[in-house]
Parts: structure tokens; sequence; C-alpha cells
């Protein structure tokens, strides 16, 4: 998982115009009922980007930031100077929603070039909301088939910016934590 992460945080430099690398990454196992509170509590103002993956039930991809890193992250994806972004508007959901379709993409291509299954991700969701509203469809999807997912807790950026940010990679049938 560590690997296909960093693939798909380095799949941002195209978008940034410049380098974008992991400077740390956290990957653990944790209970799929603990994960609003590690985001801050379910009643947590959040932004989550969610991904399916096609023809695999149950695969998503999350990546979930505070309100105020999502609006870091949007400068830095629009080279505008930290602070500029203060609300989520169309073009600031689409430029969350196109990071989510990049890094989505390079997750799925690191993991198929490992297993050589086919994955594509579904156009994503952009959504500003409590964290347990945020991810309430995709946890109540997991928790019928299993306790603990991995998780990845990341900083990442270029040379000048860095953001934290926290990605849920929730495998779907046939795929066993282990393959991520």
């Amino acid at each position: 998982m560590v690997q296909a992460v960093g693939r798909s945080i380095s799949g941002l430099s195209q978008m940034v115009g410049e380098p974008v690398k992991a400077w740390s990454m956290e990957p653990r196992m944790v209970e799929v009922k603990d994960i609003p509170e590690l985001l801050g509590g379910a009643a947590e103002i959040a932004v989550g980007i969610l991904l399916g993956v096609e023809n695999t039930p149950g695969f998503h991809i999350a990546l979930v930031h505070t309100p105020e890193t999502a609006y870091s992250l949007i400068d830095m994806l629009m080279g505008q100077p930290d602070g500029t972004t203060s609300q989520l508007d169309e073009m600031e959901l689409s430029t969350l929603g196109e990071m989510g379709n990049i890094m989505g993409s390079f997750l799925l291509n690191a993991i198929a070039d490992s297993t050589g299954i086919e994955l594509r991700p579904t156009p994503p969701t952009v959504r500003m909301d409590m964290v347990g509203a945020v991810l309430d469809y995709v946890l109540a999807e997991i928790m019928m088939d299993a306790d603990e997912i991995g998780l990845m807790e990341t900083t990442y950026g270029t040379e000048a910016r860095a953001v934290d940010g926290i990605f849920l990679v929730i495998p779907g049938d046939g795929f066993q934590q282990s393959v991520l």
C-alpha cells in the first residue's frame, strides 16, 4: 500500500507543475468503527474525495482532509498563495475531483501492476460534511465484510508546501488487505 500511495501522490506533479512527493507515510490497520474518531470525531467537518472501483463491488478509495487542509491543498494545486481559498465553490470542488481522478488512477494502476487485475476508478465524489456523513456509505458497506482496513496517514506536497491527509483504501470482494 505504501508504494501505491506514493505513486498516487507523485502523480500530482504534472497537475501542480512541480514535483510532489510524500514526506511521510504511516500505514496501519485500524478498526472500521474507530475511523471517525481518528478523523476528529463523527461530528467534525471534513472534506472527502471518494472513488469507487468499476466492476469491483465494495472497493473504495477515500482521501480525507480537514477543511483548512483542503483549502491549502487547492491553493497548492492551483498555484495560488496559501490562504487564498476559504470555501468550496464549483472551481474548488472540480480541482479536488481532478486530484481524486489523478491519485485514484495512479493508485489503482500500482495495485493493478502488482496483481495483474485491471482496475478503473469511478468518477470522484467530493463532499464537505461531518466525518460520519462523508464516510457513512463507504464504512457501512465494509463493516458487513471486515473489522479492520488499511489507513495511511500522509504528509505530502512540494518543496515549498506540504499538507496532511488520510488515505483509506477499502478492498472489495476478492481483494485481501495484504494485496494492498
